[in-house]
C-alpha cells in the first residue's frame, strides 16, 4: 500500500502484480468502499484475467486524506462524481503513467467508470450496479442505510475499513439524499462511449432496477449487458465466481 499525491490530496493505492501486455485493470469503489472493502477480489480478477491492476480509495476513504468539514463547507456537490471522472481519476492514472486502463467499477464506482470513459480513452468500461439516474428505489434504500449507521450497528461495521468513518459516511449518504442530486442523469455521457462496456446488475438490487444498465446505450460504443439472479447490489461478493469468470471471459476479445 502507498499513498500518492494527486492534485495535493494523498490517495490510498493499491498495486497488482500481472502482465504489461494488456491494459491494466483500475479498481473504482462504491460509495461506501474502499482498498480494503474489496478485499481480495481484484487480485483474484487480476489472475484471471492475466493483468496488472491499481485499487485506491477515493478522497475521505480507507487511508485516503479525509475531506475537512464534510457536512459543511466540505460537503459534496451533486456533481461529485464527474469531478472524480474527469479532473482526479485522470490526475491519478498520469502519476501512475496508465494511458488506456480497463475501468472497473462498482456502484458510484461504476458511474466514475462510465463518466470517464465518456471523455477519455479506455480498454473498456465494466460497470457493476452504476447509477445513471437516480430512482425512488435508491433514495429509500440510502435513506435506510443513514438508519442503520445512526442506530444499527452500520458504524461499527464501516469502521474497520476507513480511517475518517463518519465523514466516508455522510459524504456519501447527505449528497444522495439532498434535493439536488435528484436531477442526477448521467445518460448523455454515456452515449458518448466509443470503447467496449460490460455492465452487470444483481436482478435483487435494493438499490437499483434494470433501468440503471438498459439506458447506458452508447451511441458508437458496444455495451454488453448481463444481469444475475440472486444477487443484490454487490456482484462481486453475491455471484463472485460468475462476475470474475464472465469479465475473463469478455476481456479475452479487448486489448
Amino acid at each position: 500500500m502507498e499513498l500518492i499525491n494527486v492534485n495535493g490530496v494523498r490517495l490510498e493505492v493499491q498495486r497488482l502484480e500481472g502482465s504489461s501486455a494488456h491494459s491494466p485493470l483500475v479498481f473504482l469503489h462504491e460509495g461506501l468502499g474502499s482498498v480494503a472493502m474489496w478485499k481480495d477480489w481484484p487480485a483474484e480478477v487480476c489472475a484471471a484475467t492475466g493483468r496488472a491492476g491499481v485499487v485506491y480509495s477515493r478522497r475521505g476513504y480507507g487511508g485516503s486524506d479525509p475531506v475537512p468539514d464534510v457536512r459543511g463547507t466540505g460537503r459534496l456537490a451533486p456533481d461529485y462524481m464527474h469531478r472524480e471522472a474527469w479532473e482526479v481519476l485522470p490526475a491519478l492514472l498520469q502519476a501512475l503513467a496508465i494511458e488506456r486502463p480497463v475501468l472497473l467499477g462498482h456502484s458510484d464506482g461504476g458511474s466514475i467508470a462510465l463518466l470517464h470513459a465518456s471523455r477519455h480513452a479506455v480498454a473498456a468500461c465494466l460497470a457493476m450496479a452504476p447509477h445513471v439516474i437516480v430512482e425512488e428505489l435508491s433514495v429509500r434504500s440510502i435513506a435506510e442505510a443513514r438508519t442503520a449507521f445512526e442506530s444499527g450497528g452500520l458504524r461499527e461495521r464501516l469502521a474497520r475499513y476507513h480511517a475518517d468513518v463518519d465523514g466516508a459516511f455522510w459524504q456519501w449518504n447527505d449528497i444522495w439524499l439532498s434535493e439536488a442530486f435528484r436531477s442526477f442523469d448521467i445518460r448523455p455521457d454515456c452515449r458518448r462511449i466509443d470503447a467496449p462496456v460490460l455492465a452487470i446488475q444483481g436482478l435483487d438490487d435494493p438499490y437499483g432496477t434494470l433501468a440503471q444498465i438498459e439506458q447506458i446505450a452508447p451511441t458508437r460504443g458496444s455495451v454488453t449487458l448481463e444481469t444475475l439472479a440472486q444477487c443484490g447490489h454487490s456482484p462481486h461478493r453475491d455471484q463472485a465466481a460468475r462476475v470474475t469468470q464472465r469479465i475473463a471471459g469478455f476481456l479475452q476479445t479487448q486489448d
